[in-house]
């Protein structure tokens, strides 16, 4: 059988990867020449250098504003998201009552739309800033408290069932081995828990960090980069700057471009550097 596989393995290899290259590798690569063109079709493109390059540098494009607002948003959303969700899984892996339940719970918030998510945090939150005679466009530092809470309440329980997944193949020898070692609970957290959950961490730390930069559809709801562009993120400002001016189509598109090596690269150096710390069971 496996002579057989060995042998035929381009047969079977060979739809997907044709449905990947129309998918994504020739798209990919129209895009890249789109974006050293001037157009408003792919029939019409006219070759123009790095003109939208330079252009989507300039100060009313955003971009730079907007890059800075995401790395923000990233950094604060990466470092609460899976403290909360680690402290979670810790306690829903213990023997405690309900801890079904409450795993069901603290899930069911990442299976809900990003859109609905987005209007029904405005609706509650400027509920809430009603009180003080503001609302959450009126200043962008509303709007990025409420990004940030939004993203923590619908990304905490899928992290959570990542690292619960981790503790409990965590072997329970080291543990009680560290136990007669005469270590105490933080100890054993911190120099055996943790490194053998590292996986469950490159994995959540990827996830968090990739879903962060790439917020559209939550930011598009809960403020549209109001007010000003000011809590405008990297992908909203992308759309913003394809659809809504013509002739900036190239420019769109050199953003997108750039938003993707800047994603591809972080996400790289990430993955690598936790990969780095993981142990081998």
């Amino acid at each position: 059988m496996q002579k057989t596989l060995k042998k035929y393995w381009p047969v079977f290899v060979l739809p997907t990867l044709i449905a990947f290259a129309i998918a994504f590798i020739l798209p990919f690569v129209i895009g890249l020449y789109l974006s050293f063109c001037d157009f408003t079709t792919i029939t019409n493109a006219t070759f123009t250098g790095f003109e939208n390059y330079k252009t989507a540098f300039a100060a009313g494009q955003n971009f730079l504003y907007s890059f800075s607002f995401t790395a923000l948003f990233t950094v604060i959303s990466i470092v609460t998201v899976n403290i909360i969700a680690f402290v979670l899984a810790y306690f829903l892996t213990k023997k405690l009552k309900g801890t079904n339940f409450f795993r069901t719970v603290f899930f069911m918030p990442n299976l809900i739309g990003g859109i609905v998510l987005g209007y029904t945090w405005q609706t509650m939150i400027n509920a809430f800033l009603a009180r003080y005679g503001t609302t959450l466009v009126s200043d962008a530092k509303y709007g990025f408290i409420g990004l940030i809470i939004l993203m923590n309440w619908q990304m905490i329980g899928y992290m959570m069932i990542i690292y619960i997944a981790g503790l409990q193949n965590v072997p329970t020898e080291l543990i009680e081995a560290a136990k007669i070692d005469g270590a105490n609970k933080w100890q054993t957290l911190k120099n055996v828990t943790i490194p053998m959950v590292m996986p469950s961490i490159t994995i959540c730390l990827f996830l968090t960090l990739s879903n962060s930069f790439k917020l559209f559809d939550q930011n598009l709801a809960l403020t549209n980069g109001a007010p000003m562009h000011n809590t405008e993120m990297l992908a909203l400002n992308i759309v913003n700057s394809f659809y809504g001016r013509v002739g900036f189509e190239g420019v769109g598109q050199a953003k997108a471009v750039m938003f993707f090596v800047i994603v591809a690269c972080i996400a790289l150096a990430q993955l690598y550097y936790t990969r780095n710390k993981e142990v081998e069971q």
